[in-house]
């Protein structure tokens, strides 16, 4: 009798600590559910649709008309504008990179120490993060408008050109004036995340490196871009994968010209799907993207843990 008196409370407190397990278990099942049921609305269905349309012979009215497989993939390749898509989807994500990398890391180290200005300047650099990408991208085409700009129209009154200037006119200046219009969105954005990384860098670390004599550009070099890795990585994987998906800046300022010229790889799917109402091969190209954005993300993914463990 003495043995069960003095085990009742143990087993009741056991019993008390398993329903508490149980209840924060069905709590937590809870508070997943709703983020369980969007991924599973707007990700795991599309891509499973997404899938079974790259095998399958789908026009955009007609509906499944059977399988089509590996014919959607193949038809990738003889499309005459996939190769030129892909080049230009290339160029577009090495010089935005290039560039938002490296005026981010800028604009993040002038504003990393407290002083006067530095908030204004912070909001400043980040406030046209805050405009969506299409607004920003009619907002740059009425920039760029040798009608409507505000370029153009006063330099000819003043008679210093003759003509207006085509922002958009070539591939080139179509490329550079988008690639303007990203620079200027975006670097306040990549700013922020520098600057957290910046800041999470222990001062005694630069104090100890000017007491030893180091210099800016040493401190720079030694200093602050080892430490600075792991959001640089992270702001590398954002800005490629963000530029390989390039759609909403090209369809509003070029549509693709001059000449097919400035057309990104997802301007391609679009074309596949609604222009030429083939939604088989636009999946397969979906697919094929998914696949270059997993194996690049994948590698980068690498290089931040291998930074973080550095």
């Amino acid at each position: 009798m003495a043995v069960t008196e003095a085990s009742t409370p143990a087993a009741t407190s056991t019993r008390k600590a398993a329903g508490w397990r149980r209840a924060r278990r069905r709590l937590g099942i809870l508070y997943a559910l709703p983020t369980a049921i969007y991924v599973a609305l707007f990700f795991v269905i599309p891509l499973l649709l997404v899938g079974r349309m790259s095998i399958g012979n789908w026009t955009l009215l007609g509906g499944d008309r059977g399988l089509n497989f590996p014919n959607n993939f193949t038809a990738i390749t003889k499309n005459t504008l996939f190769v030129p898509a892909v080049v230009f989807t290339i160029e577009y994500t090495i010089l935005v990179t290039i560039l938002l990398m490296g005026l981010g890391l800028a604009l993040a180290l002038l504003v990393q120490e407290g002083g006067r200005w530095n908030g204004f300047l912070r909001t400043s650099f980040l406030l046209p993060a805050a405009i969506g990408l299409a607004t920003a991208s009619l907002l740059a085409w009425g920039f760029y408008s040798p009608s409507i700009g505000p370029i153009s129209p006063p330099l000819e009154k003043l008679g210093l050109i003759d003509q207006p200037i085509q922002f958009l006119e070539t591939s080139l200046s179509a490329l550079l004036s988008t690639t303007f219009l990203i620079v200027w969105k975006y670097a306040g954005f990549y700013m922020l995340i520098l600057l957290v990384g910046l800041q999470a860098i222990p001062s005694e670390v630069y104090e100890a490196a000017a007491m030893d004599g180091a210099g800016r550009w040493q401190t720079l070099r030694r200093i602050t871009l080892p430490l600075l890795r792991p959001s640089l990585a992270l702001a590398l994987i954002l800005c490629i994968t963000g530029s390989l998906l390039a759609f909403d800046q090209f369809f509003i300022l070029t549509k693709g010209a001059p000449d097919n010229t400035t057309v990104t790889v997802v301007q391609l799917i679009y074309r596949e799907a609604f222009q030429r109402q083939n939604l088989g091969t636009a999946a397969a190209l979906s697919i094929v993207v998914l696949v270059v954005l997993l194996v690049i993300n994948t590698i980068q993914f690498r290089g931040l843990r291998s930074a973080e463990r550095d």
